[in-house]
C-alpha cells in the first residue's frame, strides 16, 4: 500500500498545486481526506486526477464547532497542509500555532505562490507570474520570439508541489528523532529558483548566456532541438555527447564537414538550417525506424493522448485507467512498498461519515455536528 501506509493527512481543499502533493502524498499510501466547504457537499467533482486515492469530508470553517471538528481531527494526524493567502487560515483559527498547540508533533505544510512574507505575499499571481519573477520563464522560448509558458508545470507543479512534498517527507521524518512538528512553507517562487540552479552555476563558469535561445539546452544547439518531419510531426534530438553526436551523423547521413565543429556556437545557426530541411524528408515514423532505440538521443514529440499508446510507456505500464479515465501511474515506483491509487476522486462529504467514524467520532456526535451546521 505504498511507503507512507498509516500516515494520516489533513488537506484543506484547494486549487492547483496543492491537490497535486496530496495525489503524491495519497499515490504512496497516506490516507489524505480533504476537507472540502460545507457549501459543496455532494457536489460531484469531475474527473481529476489530483483527487484520486482521497476521501472527502465536508466542513464548515465559518462555524465555531467546524473550526472544533478540524481541531480534534488535527490531534490525531501527521500532516495538515493548505493553500491559502498568507493569514486566511490564522483568521479561520486553524494557522500553525493553533494546530500545533493540539498537536505539537504535526507538519504543517503551507502552499503559495509568492510565500508567506515579502511585499507580494498576499498580492493575488498565477504560475506564469511566478517564474517570471525568478528568472525561469525568461530563459524559455527561442531568440527571435516572446517567453513560452511551460504550461504551468515549472512553477505550480514543479516549484509548488513537488516542494511540499519534499519539504512534508523531510518534516515526517524529522519529527521522528525529535518529536517536534514545525511549518513548511512552500513557495513557487521559492521553488522555481531553485530549478534554475544549474543555470546559475553554468553562467558563473561563462558557459551560459542570461538571452534567451542561444544557449546548449534552450534551443540555441542545432544538437538540442525538436524539428519538423514531412507529415508535419515533430521528433527530438539531444545529441550533446560527442559520440551521441557522431552516431546522430551517422543515422541521418550528414556531411561530417559541414556538421563536424559540433561545439561552435557562430556555426549552429546555419547547421540548424540545414538539419531543418534533412529532417523535412521523412515522416517522424521513418525517423523513428532510423533511430528510436539508438544512443542519437532521439524520441518522437507525440502529444499526451499518444503518449499513453507508444511501446515503451505500455511495457512500464506508465498510464493507468481509473473510473473510466486514462491518467499517469503512481511515480516514483518502489521495490517492496508499491505504490497504488486507491479510488477515483470523490465527491465532497461523500465520505464524511465514514471518515468521521473512523477518527474517533460517535454516531451521536456526527449527528449532531450536522444539526448545528458544522457538518454538511
Amino acid at each position: 500500500m505504498g511507503p507512507l501506509q498509516g500516515v494520516k493527512v489533513i488537506e484543506l481543499a484547494g486549487i492547483g498545486p496543492g491537490p497535486f502533493s496530496g495525489m503524491m502524498l495519497a499515490d504512496m499510501g497516506a490516507d489524505v481526506i480533504v476537507v472540502d466547504r460545507a457549501t459543496d457537499s455532494n457536489k460531484i467533482r469531475l474527473p481529476d486526477c489530483n483527487g484520486r486515492g482521497k476521501r472527502s469530508i465536508a466542513l464548515n470553517l465559518k462555524n465555531a464547532e467546524g473550526i472544533e471538528t478540524l481541531l480534534k481531527l488535527v490531534e490525531q494526524a501527521d500532516v495538515l497542509f493548505e493553500g491559502f493567502r498568507p493569514g486566511v487560515a490564522e483568521k479561520l483559527g486553524v494557522g500553525p500555532d493553533e494546530c500545533l498547540a493540539r498537536n505539537p508533533k504535526l507538519v504543517y505544510g503551507r502552499m503559495t505562490g509568492w510565500g508567506q512574507h515579502g511585499p507580494l505575499a498576499k498580492t493575488a499571481g498565477h504560475d506564469i507570474n511566478y517564474i517570471s519573477l525568478t528568472g525561469a520563464l525568461y530563459a524559455m522560448g527561442r531568440a527571435d520570439d516572446k517567453p513560452v509558458p511551460p504550461l504551468n508545470l515549472v512553477g505550480d507543479y514543479g516549484g509548488g508541489g513537488m516542494f511540499l512534498v519534499t519539504g512534508i517527507l523531510a518534516a515526517l521524518y524529522e519529527v521522528q528523532r525529535s518529536g517536534k512538528g514545525q511549518v513548511v512553507d512552500a513557495a513557487m517562487t521559492d521553488g522555481s529558483a531553485v530549478l534554475m540552479a544549474m543555470f546559475n552555476s553554468l553562467h558563473a563558469m561563462g558557459m551560459w548566456s542570461p538571452k534567451r535561445g542561444v544557449n546548449l539546452l534552450d534551443t540555441g544547439a542545432h544538437f538540442y532541438e525538436t524539428y519538423e518531419t514531412r507529415d508535419g510531426k515533430y521528433i527530438s534530438i539531444g545529441s550533446i555527447e560527442p559520440q551521441f553526436y557522431a552516431l546522430l551523423i551517422e543515422k541521418a547521413q550528414l556531411d561530417s564537414e559541414i556538421f563536424g565543429d559540433q561545439n561552435n556556437p557562430a556555426k549552429w545557426p546555419d547547421m540548424k538550417g540545414k538539419l531543418t530541411d534533412i529532417f523535412k524528408t521523412k515522416t517522424r515514423d521513418q525517423w523513428c525506424e532510423l533511430m528510436e532505440g539508438s544512443d542519437v538521443c532521439f524520441a518522437p514529440v507525440l502529444d499526451f493522448i499518444e503518449a499513453q499508446t507508444h511501446s515503451h510507456n505500455v511495457a512500464r505500464n506508465t498510464y493507468i485507467e481509473v473510473d473510466g479515465m486514462t491518467q499517469p501511474a503512481p511515480a516514483p515506483r518502489f521495490s517492496r512498498t508499491e505504490s497504488q491509487v486507491k479510488s477515483g476522486a470523490r465527491a465532497a462529504g461523500e465520505d464524511t461519515n465514514e471518515v468521521m467514524g473512523e477518527w474517533g467520532f460517535s454516531e451521536q456526535q456526527i449527528t449532531q455536528l450536522r444539526d448545528s451546521g458544522a457538518l454538511s
